[in-house]
């Protein structure tokens, strides 16, 4: 298990076990533990656990997850509304046993023909609006894009060891490759004024051959200056997509209609 820093991508923690059939919430504790104060962890329903959701509010710390199918709960309050979406304060499982104590908060939102729901702890709005919650949200299906460069691009798909030290040792070599790579990929941003996204990594990895015949060469030494000054001839650049012309129309749409 890992956590992945939701803007930049780069690893924060992880945990190995040989166990391969553990369930994923063995580790909220760790996962937990690990969390800043004042922290957001999110998460898929894989970790849909009231006992976590009341942790994290009783140790001042945030989550945002989804909500599970047929989650009984009442709204206490509504923050803010509109045609296509509804920011509410709202209680958990009154019914249950072991319901969740603190009150949290639900936005629901319509994107194109569906309704998705997302569950925080932030019930400011001040401090994480609607828009921002449905973006962060977004934003942790991006960070499956960091598993699938590790297991594609630098070749964590497939173990070339039986043993678990072997296990391991590839492994973390290939994750700590990948956080160095991940940084490059922000330094090329940054001197191109492009915003991470926009920077394939993949292309970035390619590039680190032509960088160094250079290198051998004698005609130039830092990465970065070489990757910034050939970024056309590599491709460093993503071309935006009609699919991404359009989820920004739609975004639009969504966060500026009224009541």
């Amino acid at each position: 298990m890992m956590i992945v820093e939701a803007f930049n991508h780069q690893p924060v923690a992880s945990w190995y076990t040989k166990h391969s059939t553990e369930h994923d919430q063995n580790k909220t504790e760790q996962l937990l533990e690990r969390l800043p104060l004042g922290g957001l962890l999110i998460f898929d329903l894989g970790f849909f656990n009231f006992v976590w959701f009341d942790a994290f509010t009783d140790s001042g710390k945030f989550f945002l997850t989804r909500l599970r199918q047929k989650t009984a709960y009442q709204v206490i309050r509504t923050l803010s509304s509109g045609n296509l979406y509804k920011d509410e304060i709202i209680k958990m499982e009154l019914y249950r046993s072991n319901p969740c104590h603190h009150q949290v908060r639900l936005v629901s939102v319509l994107w194109g023909k569906t309704w998705y729901y997302y569950l925080t702890n932030v019930t400011d709005a001040q401090k994480l609006s609607a828009r921002q919650v449905c973006q962060l949200y977004r934003r942790r299906w991006r960070v499956e894009e960091a598993f699938l460069l590790t297991k594609r691009l630098l070749g964590l798909a497939y173990l070339w060891v039986g043993g678990s030290n072997g296990v391991e040792i590839q492994l973390y070599a290939t994750w700590i490759f990948y956080a160095v790579l991940n940084d490059l990929c922000s330094s090329v941003a940054l001197e191109l004024g492009q915003p991470k996204e926009r920077i394939s990594v993949e292309m970035v990895f390619r590039g680190l051959y032509h960088f160094s015949r250079s290198l051998l060469r004698g005609k130039i030494t830092d990465a970065v200056t070489y990757l910034v000054e050939h970024h056309k001839m590599l491709g460093l650049i993503k071309q935006e997509r009609k699919r991404h012309r359009e989820n920004a129309t739609l975004d639009r749409e969504i966060w500026e209609s009224t009541a």
